[in-house]
């Protein structure tokens, strides 16, 4: 493919990049400070923190008000970003019973050790504007904040202790409901930022590369399998949404040390479907997990079915054997916004030389069916017969 090289246009550029700025602040409203994205903006936040794959709200915020509210520009300055830090240690594997929770619910058991956390949501919300928001006020925050705290000092449960359960699927392992674990779970994870993917690829591979992957992308494809194109009939496990600490290893005593806590959102989903691999077998529920950084249910529940849906695939079960989200070469590569992005708005640059090839062939073409014509006209007229 070739491109031609554009010459003085160095101020029209800068003249574009003004332009910009001009149109996010052309209203002259107060502008928009970074700890308010961050704070009352925590969808966003997440989004970019994920698809961007890089857990830093603070610049996700920053990005989020650059692309003037872009998930994948966002994600994009996010994930540019990223590739100038250096690597300073790997952390400790987390599991997800470290998770101090702040929701927790299974659609699988009504009882569930611990019970049900509703905890944060909109679900059982009416969806209907809110218009008491537009003229929100400082005192309407300190409102909520006190109601909140009264709502705290009327439970009897130790702040410390609250929020940390078992797992539901591990109570289903103990049953012999699902496997205990993936074939490859086992070996070194794959880095997917040191090397590229190559098909059929590991678990590990895939779940990376679907962490960071197109919410709206990932949301389409796992919706595609479960509504019919594909067999896949998934139920919640369990989600949980709440702050997973963060350790490594003291490079001293090699002893376990927390750095930290973020922010994330946990799904494992049971797939109706057994895996029949092999007639010898127990037949056993399909597990798919899901990970996110953020509150982000929906990519989580997403990813979670595609992961499934994709085992399943290889294991040639009865679950996921047709449909698109059954290929795992078309969902990994398909499903990275900031790559598709970029490719599609690559066509905004100068292709002249290309469309110039284009337009030859479009006219070599044309003479050339004129030429058809022609013959298939004077070739009646040479041989005596009359023409229509």
């Amino acid at each position: 493919m070739g491109y031609i090289a554009a010459r003085g246009g160095t101020n029209a550029i800068l003249n574009a990049e003004l332009l910009v700025e001009y149109m996010r602040l052309q209203g002259q409203s107060t502008p928009i400070a970074l700890d308010q994205i961050r704070d009352q903006m925590r969808a966003a936040v997440g989004r970019a923190m994920n698809e961007g794959a890089l857990y830093a709200p603070e610049l996700a915020a920053l990005a989020l008000k650059q692309s003037e509210g872009d998930s994948i520009e966002a994600s994009f300055l996010l994930r540019a970003y990223r590739s100038t830090l250096q690597r300073v240690m790997p952390t400790i594997p987390a599991e997800g019973t470290a998770i101090r929770c702040m929701r927790r619910i299974s659609a699988s058991f009504k009882d569930i050790p611990g019970g049900q956390m509703l905890g944060p949501s909109q679900d059982y919300q009416i969806r209907m504007l809110n218009s008491l928001l537009t003229n929100e006020s400082h005192a309407d925050i300190q409102r909520v904040i006190d109601a909140h705290a009264t709502l705290a000092a009327e439970s009897d449960c130790d702040p410390q202790a609250i929020g940390h359960f078992s797992k539901v699927v591990d109570y289903m392992r103990q049953e012999g409901f699902v496997s205990m674990r993936h074939d490859d779970e086992a070996d070194e994870p794959f880095d997917i930022t040191r090397t590229a993917l190559t098909f059929p690829c590991r678990r590990s591979a895939r779940l990376q590369s679907l962490a960071q992957g197109d919410t709206g992308c990932l949301l389409t494809y796992a919706y595609s399998s479960v509504r019919g194109y594909g067999d896949a009939h998934p139920t919640l496990a369990e989600l949980r949404f709440g702050l997973m600490p963060v350790e490594v290893a003291h490079p001293m005593t090699g002893e376990p040390i927390c750095i930290g806590e973020i922010v994330v959102t946990e799904c494992e989903i049971v797939s109706k479907a057994h895996s029949v691999a092999h007639a010898s077998d127990k037949p056993q529920f399909q597990l798919g997990y899901g990970f996110t950084f953020g509150h982000c249910e929906v990519k989580a529940m997403s990813m979670a079915i595609l992961d499934s849906v994709l085992t399943q695939a290889k294991l040639n079960g009865l679950s996921g054997e047709s449909g698109p989200a059954a290929n795992e070469e078309f969902v990994l590569l398909h499903s990275d916004g900031i790559e598709a992005s970029g490719f599609t708005a690559h066509y905004k640059l100068p292709h002249y030389v290309t469309f110039e090839a284009d337009l030859k062939v479009l006219d070599r073409a044309t003479e050339h069916v004129q030429s058809q014509a022609l013959q298939a006209h004077v070739a009646p007229v040479a041989s005596g017969k009359d023409t229509p």
